[in-house]
């Protein structure tokens, strides 16, 4: 869901390729015989799952892929898109399920390439298909929760522990609308809701976290966040034969296209927030989430403090930079207005509970985890 470095999301272009010119680069950039194509969904880059029928160099490879296209404000910072690219190669050699680019034909991970209608440029990538389905189609289990927790943390321990690519540094960004220290930038774009109960309390969040979280943020323990763990992000697939009980393992981490440095307790806030969206009792899994990102890297007591205004703040980005993005491509309301369908009901119930009974709950609830020994397996299966 990035929008580049630029705090303005409007200054980005999507990429319009046919799936004919989507083909074609394929063929031209990777040298591969495409025999299907399908569009893929995606907030502001162009997506497509590819199918070969042969490689045309003749090496050994997969079958399917996905064809990442990037919009035109980020494909003008090459060493962003490096970084994210060497560290899912990184991630995939740590043994996290994150996919890995297919070279083009002269040996590098991307190529800048023109082609839609408006002839922009844009990065592209070729990237190993991962299997699976998305978290947001199941139930999770309090179990596949827990261990989705556990993942966020592990992974983020990793990147800040052993990732030492020299593009590490482009990670650093600034303004980046999507960071969530950036919460008091959504002041820009919050016309976008109209007046109503909705745009006051987006505004009650802003005025709350410039008060409380932004003064406290050199006290949080820094790292390099994913950015983005949300429920279409986040893969699962299950080997259990049980209809009534199937039990579920993470088999897939997608988009890195929002990592950017931040803090450990940004990274459990987006994971809690997103989790939250298609749940039926969605103040419920905050503290499963807990549970299993602090069985890896424990928050400090600033930290917890800050967390139900991190995940306010997260609520009020996406579900306002989705009303200013669906106003500048309407064709592609339905999926960029996702988390509008439950999240803002989920918002203002927070907010009607209050943030001590919302933590009890969540801090109750990882609290019983300290007196039990989780399944070993990711999701049960």
């Amino acid at each position: 869901m990035s929008s580049g470095n630029d705090c303005r999301p409007q200054t980005l272009t999507k990429p319009a390729l046919s799936e004919k010119e989507a083909a074609e680069l394929v063929d031209r950039v990777f040298g591969l015989n495409v025999s299907w194509l399908r569009p893929l969904p995606s907030y502001d880059d162009q997506n497509f799952h590819v199918g070969v029928s042969g490689n045309n160099n003749g090496a050994e490879g997969a079958n399917e892929y996905v064809l990442k296209i990037t919009n035109s404000a980020d494909s003008w910072e090459p060493e962003l898109i490096q970084a994210q690219t060497q560290a899912m190669m990184f991630l995939s050699a740590q043994g996290f399920p994150s996919a890995t680019p297919y070279l083009t034909k002269d040996g590098s991970i991307m190529s800048l390439e023109s082609g839609d209608p408006g002839n922009k440029k844009h990065m592209v990538r070729l990237l190993n298909y991962l299997p699976g389905t998305p978290v947001a189609k199941i139930a999770p289990s309090a179990q596949l929760l827990y261990e989705i927790g556990k993942l966020a943390a592990s992974l983020d321990k990793a990147l800040a522990e052993k990732f030492h690519h020299p593009s590490v540094k482009s990670l650093h960004r600034g303004q980046f609308i999507w960071n969530l220290a950036n919460v008091p930038l959504l002041e820009q774009y919050i016309y976008a809701l109209g007046q109503n109960k909705y745009r006051a309390v987006v505004e009650q969040v802003i005025e709350q976290f410039k008060g409380k979280v932004i003064p406290k943020l050199s006290s949080f323990r820094a790292c390099i966040n994913h950015g983005d763990f949300n429920d279409y992000n986040i893969l699962v697939d299950c080997s259990s034969t049980s209809l009534e009980n199937p039990q579920y393992r993470v088999s897939g981490i997608l988009d890195f296209s929002d990592m950017s440095y931040g803090y450990y307790v940004f990274e459990v806030a987006i994971a809690i927030m997103y989790m939250m969206i298609e749940s039926p009792d969605p103040l419920g899994v905050g503290g499963h989430v807990l549970a299993g990102f602090e069985s890896v890297v424990p928050l400090t007591a600033e930290e917890r403090g800050a967390l139900f205004l991190l995940v306010s703040g997260r609520f009020a980005q996406s579900l306002v930079i989705a009303a200013h993005t669906a106003l500048l491509y309407p064709e592609n309301k339905e999926y960029l207005m996702i988390t509008a369908k439950t999240g803002w009901k989920h918002l203002m119930t927070m907010f009607e509970m209050g943030q001590e009974a919302v933590e009890k709950k969540w801090f109750e609830t990882a609290q019983a985890y300290t007196h039990r020994a989780p399944a070993p397996s990711v999701g049960g299966c």
